[in-house]
């Protein structure tokens, strides 16, 4: 189909938005359009500038006959940092506390704009890892996995408290909750992972790790590795054993005093890993 340059730019900068993390090649860019392939390789560079100019991620060229090029979704610290911001005054509000010290995450959770710019944030931090598919456990972390799934073009998994029979067999474990001690059990379809795959594990709350951890020994069942790990809030944890180490946090809830109904929320650790993100790209 052969277009002018003006809509070939906009047509290919909406493929590559939609399609991202995929590889795709100059020659199908060019069959597509109708258009030489040097004259493809200009339209890619104009696409590049405009996207990093405009904070919503690169293109990644990859050389040699199986090369092409590759939408990397990253998001800028500046606007990270926005977000987040946003999302601590939201979660400061007295009328989120519930027993416990939780907070009530459901409207934001269930707000499509929020969980598309937390989805971005947490494929931006993860860029740099091969991930094959996004873990999370039901209910709450359903809508965050998948928003982050899609910017990482790769499927969810989602564990469960007891099997389904529309699933097939399962895998099932046991854990002991790191906030209540308590034994719990989780379960995952035999078919959902492949031995060897690349899990990145979300959840919208941690306080000290448990189910979390129940998640990573599951996927050594699987022989499956993490890629890495990544939650919307955590706890403070102050003196309470943490069964985590290596996570990447959004925002941090410390400083709950339910007598007085006040809430503190602070942004998460995930500004150093973002910062470690673009320090490597730039060097290469």
């Amino acid at each position: 189909m052969k277009m002018k340059r003006s809509s070939r730019l906009v047509d290919m900068t909406r493929f590559l938005l939609e399609h991202p993390h995929r590889l795709v090649s100059l020659t199908y860019f060019s069959e597509r359009y109708g258009a030489a392939k040097s004259s493809i390789s200009e339209d890619l560079v104009i696409i590049k500038e405009n996207f990093e100019q405009q904070g919503v991620g690169s293109l990644l060229t990859v050389p040699g006959a199986a090369g092409g090029v590759k939408y990397m979704p990253l998001i800028s610290e500046e606007e990270a940092d926005r977000v987040v911001g946003e999302l601590c005054e939201f979660l400061e509000s007295p009328d989120r506390l519930l027993p416990g010290g939780y907070l009530y995450l459901t409207d934001i959770l269930g707000n499509p704009e929020i969980m598309n710019q937390v989805g971005r944030l947490f494929a931006s931090v993860f860029a740099d890892r091969k991930i094959d598919v996004v873990m999370t456990v039901a209910t709450k972390g359903i809508p965050l996995a998948y928003a982050a799934a899609s910017h990482l073009n790769v499927p969810v998994v989602i564990v469960r408290r007891d099997s389904k029979v529309t699933e097939g067999s399962t895998v099932s474990i046991n854990y002991v909750s790191g906030s209540s001690k308590r034994i719990q059990t989780m379960a995952l379809a035999r078919r959902s992972l492949k031995p060897g795959a690349n899990v990145l594990i979300v959840d919208d709350f941690m306080k000290a790790g448990g189910t979390i951890q129940g998640m990573v020994n599951l996927l050594e069942e699987f022989q499956a590795d993490v890629a890495g790990i990544g939650v919307l809030v955590e706890a403070d944890g102050e003196g309470e054993e943490r069964l985590v180490e290596e996570y990447v946090s959004m925002m941090n809830l410390g400083g709950v005093d339910m007598k007085q109904r006040t809430i503190q929320v602070a942004p998460g650790n995930y500004k150093k890993f973002l910062t470690r993100l673009t320090e490597g790209m730039e060097s290469e």
